[in-house]
């Protein structure tokens, strides 16, 4: 049994495809193909299971298979795709406690990078935080009670807080290797009346410019653990102990991240 989509919604909102699907400047094919199908799986569009035949997205994309597969290669990387003996390339089947320990580890990591980012950033760039909250505010599907925008890369509160502690390991898996997974358990716990998720970021924005760096902490673990029972929340008929795992090497393989971000918090080690 793979994870129910209970409570998802589709979001038109105009924030979105831009930010993720836009093709900038200097771009490649192959940055465009990864950030087309990067955006349709973890906004739902391309279901969990389903195949990505090389013949089909080559005709759709109007490249060749070389730049095609790179940015196979680049999606199976983050996560969102599995590639299986005789069977091809398909989009990953996450179970729920896959994505419920994704977020006890965003938990630890994210508050460490609050933390970070309150003593290293600049009082200019906390400032700079504080005018992308005001951006988000303009969304009309906030302000309207819908649901929060999804922004991406420096758009995106959490990343740019991230990149903000300058430590190597919170950039490296926050803004890396499982920023795809945890975009695509945002958008599973979209659902309307998300204004206290805003008022959580002004919190935690707060507390920066304040150089209170602990209560920054505190605030963005406590911000992830609801993100993390609203997804329980709209699973709830679900039990994650009884599931079969339908998805077991990507699953192994963020595990293995995971323990590895653990251990090297355990140790204090912050480098690499």
């Amino acid at each position: 049994m793979t994870l129910i989509d209970t409570g998802f919604i589709e979001i038109s909102s105009g924030l979105l495809e831009p930010i993720a699907m836009s093709n900038a400047g200097g771009s490649t094919r192959s940055d465009r193909i990864f950030r087309e199908l990067e955006f349709e799986i973890v906004s739902g569009k391309l279901e969990m299971g389903a195949k990505l035949g090389e013949e089909v997205l080559a005709a759709r994309f109007g490249v060749s298979r070389g730049p095609l597969r790179e940015a196979l290669r680049r999606l199976e990387g983050g996560g969102l795709v599995v590639r299986l003996p005789h069977l091809g390339v398909s989009v990953v089947s996450l179970e729920l406690q896959d994505l419920i320990d994704i977020y006890h580890v965003r938990e630890l990591l994210e508050g460490l990078a609050a933390r970070l980012a309150t003593e290293r950033m600049t009082d200019e760039e906390i400032a700079d935080l504080r005018r992308l909250l005001d951006r988000h505010l303009e969304s009309t599907s906030l302000r309207d009670g819908e649901v929060y925008p999804q922004a991406f890369g420096d758009e995106d509160l959490h990343f740019r807080i991230a990149q903000g502690s300058r430590s190597p390991l919170a950039q490296r898996l926050l803004c890396g290797d499982l920023y795809s997974l945890i975009r695509l358990c945002r958008f599973r716990t979209s659902v309307p009346g998300q204004m206290p998720q805003y008022r959580d970021h002004e919190r935690i924005v707060e507390a920066m410019q304040d150089r209170d760096g602990e209560l920054a902490e505190i605030l963005m673990k406590k911000h992830v653990a609801k993100a993390r029972k609203r997804l329980m929340a709209l699973n709830s008929s679900w039990q994650p102990q009884n599931a079969e795992i339908s998805s077991p090497k990507t699953g192994r393989r963020v595990q293995r991240r995971m323990l590895a971000a653990l251990g090297s918090l355990a140790s204090g080690d912050e480098g690499g």
